[in-house]
């Protein structure tokens, strides 16, 4: 691979860390797709940066299980679905007088449920 392609590859991994990170404390920003985005770049481009993000406390084990069996557990599912539930249902209460973005945010939040949805569970281990 060459350096500059390298180089792309490693600083649009991490620009989706950082946006990732954003998703964190933004509702509209989904942090998970944005991690699974670099994961995917650092693995073609930086053997350490991807060792760095299977190996983070608080997302390394849903990207570890994403990377290899492209599925998540019910509890983490159920969370994300929760997070968007709450997050939006909060942000609309506050624009009360502002039908537009109501209408703008359940629509997004809607494709955000639908996606997460589509999800694969992980099957329990027996």
């Amino acid at each position: 691979m060459g350096k500059l392609k390298q180089i792309s590859l490693i600083t649009l991994g991490w620009f989706f860390v950082i946006v990732g990170g954003i998703g964190i404390f933004l509702p509209i920003l989904p942090t998970t797709p944005f991690m699974i985005l670099a994961l995917g770049l650092f693995a073609k481009s930086s053997p350490r940066f991807h060792e760095m993000l299977l190996n983070n406390r608080w997302i390394g084990d849903d990207l570890k299980r994403w990377e290899k069996f492209k599925c998540m557990k019910t509890k983490t599912k159920l969370r994300a679905m929760s997070l968007v539930l709450v997050t939006f249902l909060i942000s609309i209460l506050i624009l009360m007088d502002r039908p537009n973005l109501q209408i703008m945010l359940v629509v997004i939040g809607l494709i955000l449920l639908f996606f997460i949805s589509r999800v694969n569970v992980c099957k329990p281990k027996l």
